[in-house]
């Protein structure tokens, strides 16, 4: 039984250059989980840790189904309230949304017995917050961040001068592909892929984006 890799799959999704690129993405699957608070703080961990176990119940699920699949990347949407700039506010007042992408062959109605099952045999009411979504970004401007988390508001500058010039305007939240395990790779060596929905746009949109709740420094 062949077991679907969705990162070979859906190569431009998880793939990056080191310059910005425009890309459109169709609507995708996700298991979803929202908290707020500091990155990589108790919360934030707490939440990676339930969104696991529960993707690789749906895989188990799915494999006993002859439709296998490697669990991917971990995700994460970024933004903060007011309408401030995320690197006025306090990081304990981020917000943030963590995803994992599903096959199209999950449905929501495969989770939930699933998601009841695992959080009870996990001890894990955390688990059951978890949402499933599907999300459409569309037409986007990605590029890849190699280096330290702390270091990718050189790339957030470059992706927003890279908007402005197409005029075009940012249309979603700032959402980054955690494409390297901090545990195991150099602070010089890690890849996270940084994405922003976009639109056409006009001067005054530009002005906006840039220093918009929609550009967080995501310090780790």
């Amino acid at each position: 039984m062949a077991k679907l890799d969705l990162v070979k799959e859906y190569k431009s999704y998880y793939r990056a250059g080191k310059k910005p690129a425009i890309v459109e993405f169709d609507a995708a699957n996700y298991l979803s989980i929202e908290g707020k608070g500091e990155p990589a703080g108790e919360a934030f961990v707490s939440k990676v840790e339930s969104l696991y176990p529960l993707a690789y119940g749906i895989k188990k699920i799915c494999k006993e189904h002859g439709n296998d699949f490697g669990v991917p990347k971990l995700e994460g949407l970024w933004w903060v309230d007011g309408g401030e700039s995320a690197l006025d506010v306090p990081r304990n007042e981020w917000n943030w949304k963590l995803l994992i992408r599903m096959p199209d062959f999950v449905t929501e109605e495969m989770i939930s017995p699933v998601q009841s099952e695992v959080a009870r045999k996990r001890k894990n009411a955390l688990i059951e917050e978890i949402s499933f979504e599907t999300m459409a970004e569309g037409r986007c401007v990605q590029m890849m961040h190699v280096g330290p988390y702390a270091d990718e508001q050189e790339t957030i500058d470059l992706l927003m001068a890279f908007i402005a010039a197409k005029g075009l305007a940012v249309n979603g939240l700032h959402h980054e592909i955690y494409l390297s395990d901090p545990r195991k790779t150099e602070p010089d060596k890690m890849k996270t892929l940084i994405r922003y929905p976009v639109k056409q746009g006009n001067i005054a949109q530009k002005v906006v984006s840039t220093g918009s709740v929609r550009s967080p420094r995501c310090l780790r």
